[in-house]
């Protein structure tokens, strides 16, 4: 299909998805204005679909007509294509090749699911996957010498695994903010919640409807 010639790029994002949330992140931090489409996941618009055959959550639709459809390889575009990043973060992109994001993409996310979704997965219990996340959680934890993972400051790799972690605390704020054992991911992840860039983020915009035009996402003239 022959694409369009485009102002900016297109990114099609669901708010509340972390991979969507971490391709938010690094794009917005890296300076790059992109037109945001927020889409519903149950309704994925025809265009959407045509992009990508995934048909998940993020896609980018470059202004040269290229397409990226996975979200560590979008934050990769945003730190490789003249960006602008913002002071007080580590944006070094080899943190993208650290073993804990397959961890948290892998085991973590799959225990994630069936313990916040149980009744989707025949079989799961809740309670079990929640303790096999917590573990995970644990060895996590112990790569942390100081607040973030990244060191004296938030970095990639911070900003690729907390948005799961905010996902397992939403399935029982209670008995994670309880929890006396997840204290030090607490912390780590309030911090991350406090980050004025999560907050940008994380602005809520009206459903994109086909015809009409996104909206502009980008991090404020510093």
């Amino acid at each position: 299909m022959s694409l369009p010639q485009l102002d900016l790029p297109v990114l099609y994002s669901f708010r509340r998805c972390p991979y969507a949330l971490r391709a938010r992140l690094a794009l917005y931090l890296a300076g790059h204005a992109v037109e945001l489409r927020e889409i519903l996941l149950r309704d994925k618009p025809d265009h959407f679909r045509s992009l990508s055959e995934k048909a998940t959550v993020p896609v980018l639709w470059l202004a040269d007509g290229n397409v990226v459809d996975e979200s560590l390889e979008v934050m990769r575009w945003a730190l490789t294509s003249p960006p602008r990043p913002a002071h007080g973060f580590d944006l070094e992109l080899a943190q993208l090749d650290l073993p804990i994001i397959a961890m948290m993409d892998g085991p973590f996310k799959h225990h994630l699911d069936r313990y916040k979704y149980a009744a989707r997965y025949d079989g799961a219990d809740a309670l079990s996957h929640r303790e096999a996340a917590t573990e995970i959680l644990h060895a996590v934890a112990t790569e942390k010498a100081k607040l973030w993972l990244a060191g004296d400051q938030p970095g990639l790799i911070d900003l690729a695994v907390l948005p799961f972690i905010r996902q397992f605390r939403i399935a029982d704020p209670d008995w994670f903010d309880g929890s006396e054992a997840l204290t030090p991911i607490a912390t780590w992840l309030t911090a991350f919640l406090a980050l004025p860039a999560f907050n940008a983020c994380m602005q809520k915009y009206a459903v994109w409807q086909s015809g009409e035009a996104g909206v502009l996402f980008t991090r404020a003239a510093d």
